[in-house]
């Protein structure tokens, strides 16, 4: 993905590791999601806030275990979007009005990796407008 446009240059980046978890768990490690939205506020505290609207690039990278046989495709996009949205209201969101409210569109995918060690976010972030 990229973004064509003067603004690029003042995206906000992140590479946050850990395994993303969707907002709703009802089966397995129901402590993980708890643990992803600790690991995204911690991992983005350093971050600039937005203080306006914004462009979001999300790149979830799961590991195999998040694709079981009953979903080959993996969990839900919208759930996992809700629940990082959700912790990114406590860092990079804090500040603008509306938090997550900010965020006028969304390019969102996920990729199967290799490993846990592998799973985690790839995030750029574009202000837009003034």
């Amino acid at each position: 993905m990229s973004f064509d446009s003067p603004l690029q240059m003042n995206s906000i980046t992140a590479k946050i590791s850990g395994v993303p978890y969707a907002q709703a768990k009802t089966r397995g490690n129901t402590s993980g999601p708890a643990v992803w939205s600790a690991a995204v506020v911690d991992q983005t505290t350093h971050l600039r806030k937005v203080a306006g609207a914004c462009v979001l690039d999300v790149t979830f990278r799961l590991p195999p275990d998040k694709y079981p046989t009953d979903h080959p495709h993996g969990m839900d996009l919208d759930n996992l979007l809700k629940r990082f949205f959700d912790a990114l209201q406590e860092t990079v969101f804090s500040d603008v009005s509306g938090g997550d409210g900010c965020v006028i569109e969304v390019h969102a995918r996920k990729v199967k990796v290799g490993s846990v060690s592998e799973a985690g976010v790839d995030l750029t972030i574009v202000p837009v407008g003034g």
